[in-house]
C-alpha cells in the first residue's frame, strides 16, 4: 500500500510539474511582431514624440486629438501629425522600395495585423513618406496655419498653447 501512494504521488507530481509548464510552452510559440526602427529622431534628447510605452498605449488618442486640432481649428504642427510619423516610421524594403500598408513591413501594419485591429487611416493619407515641397513662386509667405508663420501675423491662441507644449516659442 505504501508501494502503490509513493508511485501514486510521483505521479501526480509529474502530471503537476506538466500542467505548470504549458503556459510556458504556449506563449513561446507566438513570435511578437517585428516593428522597424525610425528613421529620424524627433529632437536632440528625444527619440519619438512621447516615450514608447505612451505611443504604444495612446497612440490613437493622441492622432485624434491631432486631427481635431487640424480640421477644427487649423493648428497644424508635426508633433502628433499621422504624416509625421509616416515620414519617420515608414522604412523601405531590403530593396530600397518603399513599403506599403498591405506589406507586414510596414510600420502601422507591423502591430495592427498582429493585434488584429482594422484601421482606414490610409484610405485618405498617405501610407508611404511624403516628400517636402517648396511653395509656388507667388505664394509669398506660409499658410497662418503653419507653426513657422508665428512671426507673419496675428496667431490663435490654440496655435500658440501647441507651439508652446511643442517647445517651439522662442
Amino acid at each position: 500500500m505504501a508501494v502503490m501512494l509513493r508511485k501514486l504521488r510521483s505521479l501526480l507530481l509529474l502530471v503537476g510539474m506538466t500542467l505548470l509548464g504549458l503556459p510556458l510552452t504556449a506563449q513561446s510559440g507566438t513570435p511578437l511582431p517585428e516593428v522597424p526602427e525610425a528613421t529620424a529622431r524627433f529632437s536632440e534628447t528625444q527619440g519619438c514624440v512621447e516615450p514608447t510605452a505612451e505611443m504604444r498605449k495612446n497612440h490613437m488618442k493622441m492622432i485624434l486629438h491631432k486631427r481635431d486640432q487640424t480640421m477644427h481649428e487649423g493648428i497644424r504642427t508635426p508633433q502628433h501629425s499621422l504624416e509625421e510619423c509616416i515620414n519617420c516610421h515608414v522604412p523601405g524594403d531590403d530593396s530600397g522600395k518603399i513599403v506599403r500598408i498591405d506589406s507586414k513591413e510596414h510600420f502601422c501594419n507591423s502591430c495592427h495585423s498582429y493585434a488584429g485591429v482594422s484601421i482606414d487611416c490610409f484610405q485618405c493619407h498617405a501610407d508611404r513618406p511624403v516628400k517636402k515641397t517648396e511653395f509656388h513662386p507667388l505664394v509669398t509667405k506660409p499658410s497662418p496655419h503653419h507653426a513657422e508663420a508665428i512671426s507673419n501675423g496675428p496667431v490663435s491662441t490654440g496655435t500658440l498653447e501647441v507651439l508652446a507644449e511643442e517647445g517651439k516659442l522662442q
